[in-house]
C-alpha cells in the first residue's frame, strides 16, 4: 500500500483567496526559555487544501464538526478534464465522461482533476480558476454525489462572485475539497481517499490532509 499525498502545505507563502489572510506562524516556546518549541496559527479555515462544510453557504447545513467519519473516506470517482483560464466544467463534459467511462453512480465521490493547480503562483489563480457550471453542479447533486474535490481554488468558476455551485452543493449537504494537489499522479479512474479535517466547533471549513490510498498490483 502507498500513500500519496493530495495536499498543499501551508506555509506563510501558500497563496490565499483574495480577501483571506495569510498564514500565519507566530513563535510561541522556545528550547532556550521554556524547554520545548511551539508555535501559535493564524489562519483562515479555508487555507490551502480544505473542506467546505455545507453551512459554508447554507444556515442550516452541517457544520464541520458535525460530518460523520464514513463521509471522510472511500472510494471516489477521477474525472479529467483539462482546462485553461476561464474554462467551466459543463453538463456536456460529464455527459462526454459519462460516454467514454459509464455512468456515475449515484451517491458516489468526485474529483476533477483539471490540471489548474500547475498555476498555483500565477496572478490569474484565483480568478481565472475553472470550476463548475450551475447545470453541472445540479446534476451531481441530484445524483446524491456526497463529495466534491478539485484542483483548482474553488468549485466555482473564478469570476462567479455569486458562487451557484457552492449554494447548489450545500442545499444538498454536499461536501467541497478544493486546492488538492498531485491528482495527475492517480493513474486509475477511481481511487480510495482519506481527507481529514480538523474538529473545529461549529466552522465553515477546515484545512485538511488528504491522501489517495494506492495498492501494488
Amino acid at each position: 500500500m502507498k500513500l500519496l499525498d493530495l495536499t498543499l502545505e501551508i506555509s506563510e507563502t501558500l497563496p490565499m483567496f483574495p480577501g483571506s489572510p495569510q498564514p500565519r506562524m507566530i513563535p510561541w516556546t522556545t528550547m532556550r526559555g521554556d524547554g520545548y518549541n511551539s508555535e501559535l496559527l493564524f489562519m483562515s479555515s479555508h487555507s490551502g487544501t480544505h473542506m467546505d462544510a455545507p453551512y459554508h453557504f447554507a444556515e442550516d447545513g452541517m457544520k464541520i464538526h458535525q460530518i460523520p467519519m464514513e463521509r471522510l473516506a472511500g472510494e471516489a470517482i477521477l474525472i479529467r478534464l483539462d482546462k485553461g483560464a476561464g474554462q467551466t466544467i459543463t453538463m456536456s463534459d460529464l455527459l462526454d465522461h459519462q460516454q467514454r467511462a459509464g455512468a456515475i453512480p449515484e451517491g458516489f465521490p468526485v474529483v476533477f482533476h483539471t490540471g489548474w493547480q500547475k498555476h498555483l503562483n500565477s496572478e490569474n489563480y484565483f480568478t481565472e480558476n475553472p470550476g463548475l457550471s450551475a447545470d453541472a453542479a445540479e446534476y451531481l447533486a441530484s445524483l446524491g454525489a456526497p463529495l466534491i474535490g478539485i484542483d483548482s481554488p474553488s468549485i466555482d468558476m473564478g469570476r462567479n462572485t455569486d458562487f451557484p455551485a457552492h449554494h447548489i452543493l450545500a442545499r444538498q449537504g454536499t461536501l467541497n475539497v478544493e486546492n488538492l494537489a498531485n491528482l495527475d499522479k492517480i493513474k486509475s479512474p477511481t481511487f480510495r481517499y482519506v481527507i481529514l479535517p480538523l474538529k473545529i466547533l461549529d466552522a465553515t471549513g477546515s484545512p485538511v490532509r488528504a491522501v489517495a490510498i494506492q495498492y501494488a498490483k
